[in-house]
C-alpha cells in the first residue's frame, strides 16, 4: 500500500467519523464533500470564452487572436470553470497540500458543470514525470477525473502517455517559454486503441501541455483528440 492509499483509507475514516466541513469557508459541507452551497455557487463558469482554446472572453468568439494565429491541434475543448476564488484555493490544497477532500470537491464541481461537447471512446490524463509522480504521490488530473469517468462511463487510459523528462513549472514561464518546455516531453506508452480521446489536465493556463500531448496522441493514429480541464485561467490583465 503506497503513501496516497494510505491518505485515501485516512480520509474515508475521517469522512465517515466526522461531519463534512467546508474547505473553504468552514460552515458545513454537503455529504461526503467538503464544500458548501454558498462556496459551490461562487465558482465562476466560463460560458464567454473562446470556443477553440476557452480563454475566457467580454463576449464569446469562434477564436480568439491567439487561435486564429496558431490554431490549437485538438479537436474540441470543454473547460467549464474559471480559474479563480474559491476554486484557486481547493487547487492548491489538492495539487500542492495533499488535500484529497479538496480533490474530491472539485471532481464533484466537474460533474455537476454538466457533459462534455462528446463522450470520447477513452481519457487520458496528462501524466507525471516517475520523479515528481514519487514526490506528490499521486497524479492531480488522474484522481480529478476519475470520479467524472465513472459518470461518464468512460474509461480511463490512465498510461497512455509518459512524461519522458522532468519540465520546468510552467507557471513560472511565459507562453513561448511554456511551449518549448514541453516539447518532445511526452510519448506514447500504451495504445488506447480508441479512435476518439480526450486528453485531460486539471488547470489549463496556456495549453501548451495539453497540446503537446494531443500532438502526439494524433501522431499515434488516434483520428479525433479533444482536450479537457477543469478550470481556464484568464488572460493577464
Amino acid at each position: 500500500m503506497d503513501a496516497f492509499d494510505l491518505r485515501r483509507m485516512a480520509a474515508a475514516v475521517r469522512a465517515f467519523a466526522l461531519p463534512s466541513r467546508c474547505l473553504v469557508c468552514g460552515g458545513d459541507g454537503q455529504g461526503d464533500v467538503e464544500l458548501c452551497d454558498g462556496c459551490r455557487s461562487s465558482l465562476v463558469s466560463n460560458p464567454s470564452r473562446c470556443a477553440r482554446c476557452a480563454i475566457p472572453l467580454p463576449l464569446p468568439a469562434a477564436a480568439c487572436g491567439t487561435c486564429q494565429r496558431r490554431p490549437p491541434p485538438w479537436n474540441d475543448i470543454w473547460v467549464p470553470l474559471v480559474y479563480a476564488w474559491p476554486l484557486d484555493r481547493l487547487e492548491a490544497r489538492f495539487k500542492f497540500s495533499g488535500s484529497l477532500a479538496a480533490g474530491r470537491a472539485l471532481s464533484s464541481c466537474w460533474i455537476d458543470a454538466g457533459p462534455p461537447p462528446a463522450i470520447p471512446d477513452a481519457i487520458v490524463p496528462v501524466p507525471l514525470h516517475p520523479a515528481r509522480l514519487r514526490a506528490r504521490g499521486y497524479n492531480q488530473a488522474l484522481e480529478l477525473v476519475r470520479p467524472l469517468a465513472r459518470h461518464l462511463g468512460v474509461a480511463v487510459a490512465h498510461d497512455a502517455l509518459r512524461r519522458l523528462r522532468v519540465t520546468e513549472a510552467q507557471s513560472d514561464l511565459d507562453a513561448v517559454e511554456r511551449r518549448k518546455n514541453v516539447r518532445g516531453a511526452f510519448a506514447m506508452h500504451r495504445s488506447t486503441g480508441a479512435a476518439h480521446v480526450a486528453v485531460v489536465d486539471d488547470v489549463m493556463t496556456t495549453g501548451s501541455t495539453l497540446a503537446e500531448c494531443a500532438r502526439v496522441l494524433l501522431a499515434s493514429g488516434v483520428r479525433r483528440v479533444d482536450v479537457w480541464a477543469l478550470a481556464r485561467t484568464p488572460r493577464p490583465g
